[in-house]
């Protein structure tokens, strides 16, 4: 995915690309309603390494991926596709994983640029099954609020202690 170039050029105009994602298009993608598409754009491509697959500059739209496969769509607010009014923290009740090789690069742009984790990185294991599976996982809120769980996976592993079962009755 490096071969794109930036999402803008020189005097930080964004440019415009044409193609499907990389890795094809994903079964189920979010796309998100934002205030203003260049500063999302430099968070989700310069802070999150996502890369833009194509868009339409005309409509303040484009369509985002990560070498990794996720995906994710950006559409500045028009009116159109708002079922109830707007206030920040857009977002509110949801939040979207994004599963990455390492977490390390991303986590020192955000420093890099100063930007606030929403919550530290943490490692953390989950049972899944008959074992548990881990991750190393931050959160962090996009420019409208978004909140974002950026995690790399760490394996899974014997289940460590006996967890509790629940039943319904």
């Amino acid at each position: 995915m490096g071969n794109r170039p930036e999402p803008a050029d020189g005097n930080g105009r964004v440019t415009d690309f044409d193609g499907p994602p990389r890795s094809g298009w994903a079964k189920l993608v979010p796309e998100l309603l934002v205030r203003d598409i260049g500063a999302s754009l430099a968070f989700w491509c310069n802070r999150l390494g996502f890369e833009i697959a194509y868009q339409r500059s005309e409509e303040r739209f484009a369509y985002l991926e990560r070498p990794e496969g996720a995906q994710i769509m950006l559409c500045q607010r028009n009116g159109k596709w708002e079922t109830a009014e707007l206030q920040p923290p857009y977002g509110r009740g949801a939040m979207f994983q994004v599963y990455v090789d390492n977490i390390e690069p991303i986590l020192a742009r955000l420093h890099g640029a100063a930007w606030p984790l929403h919550a530290d990185p943490r490692e953390i294991w989950r049972r899944v099954g008959d074992s548990e599976a881990g991750q190393r996982e931050f959160f962090v809120q996009d420019p409208d609020g978004y909140l974002v769980m950026v995690a790399h996976d760490l394996g899974s592993r014997q289940i460590s202690h006996q967890l509790p079962t629940f039943r319904t009755p």
